[in-house]
């Protein structure tokens, strides 16, 4: 059996608070956890887990996140809560007539609410798409470690959706930007028997990092790209 997504997890100075964020924006609850917090997810809906951390000490961001809207009026409204909720608007260096508004929750974590009408994300749910910096490679190792299907491959694109729908992960292709430390932003996964699963993504392309924590169990490996990501019983 294939890995499970279960969340997206992101270091952060205040788990709490950045949780809380979240779980208002999406209409979900926050669940505490040793460390930090998990916004979960649906069977198409990815979770959202925060770690408390000093985020000095980690590397830089590589993916953000996409919210939908259904119309004009319900991207206002997002927006709106989004700042009431603590979040701020970003300037990435977008131009004035974008019709998606950037903003960065209170973790500085980059988030995009989307327009209505935009095809690639239709159907996916509010928390549409989970963005990522990455090859065509590490796009394609992901499709087989999650058995998700690819719904995009072009011009070094990629994206995988889960085949009951929802929120789509994607990789830009190059230029990739040089790692420098650990990521701030990674992939938790659960699977049946982690062991197992692990040699199977490490033939897949992965390298194990880290085996098995005493304490709970979790092992880390990274992509294809070195991205650092989480295996653990669930």
């Amino acid at each position: 059996m294939t890995s499970r997504l279960e969340a997206v997890t992101l270091d952060v100075a205040d788990a709490a608070a950045t949780a809380a964020f979240w779980a208002g924006l999406l209409g979900r609850e926050a669940v505490r956890e040793p460390g930090g917090a998990l916004v979960p997810g649906t069977d198409t809906q990815v979770g959202l887990r925060f770690v408390s951390c000093d985020t000095d000490q980690v590397g830089q961001r590589r993916l953000h996140l996409h919210l939908t809207s259904s119309s004009l009026e319900d991207q206002r409204q997002t927006v709106e809560t989004a700042l009431q909720l603590g979040g701020r608007h970003l300037d990435v260096g977008q131009s004035p007539d974008e019709t998606f508004v950037v903003l960065a929750d209170p973790g500085g974590n980059e988030l995009c609410v989307i327009e209505p009408g935009n095809s690639f994300l239709a159907g996916t749910g509010h928390l549409g798409e989970v963005t990522c910096d990455g090859t065509r490679d590490v796009g394609l190792f992901w499709s087989a470690a999650l058995g998700w299907p690819l719904v995009w491959d072009q011009d070094e694109e990629t994206a995988v959706q889960s085949p009951d729908g929802g929120t789509k992960v994607s990789w830009g292709g190059p230029p990739i930007a040089p790692r420098h430390g650990r990521n701030r932003q990674r992939l938790d996964l659960v699977a049946d028997d982690p062991d197992t699963e692990a040699e199977r993504l490490v033939a897949l392309g992965a390298t194990l990092l880290i085996g098995a924590d005493d304490a709970t169990g979790r092992l880390e490996l990274a992509d294809p790209d070195g991205n650092e990501f989480g295996l653990r019983q669930g």
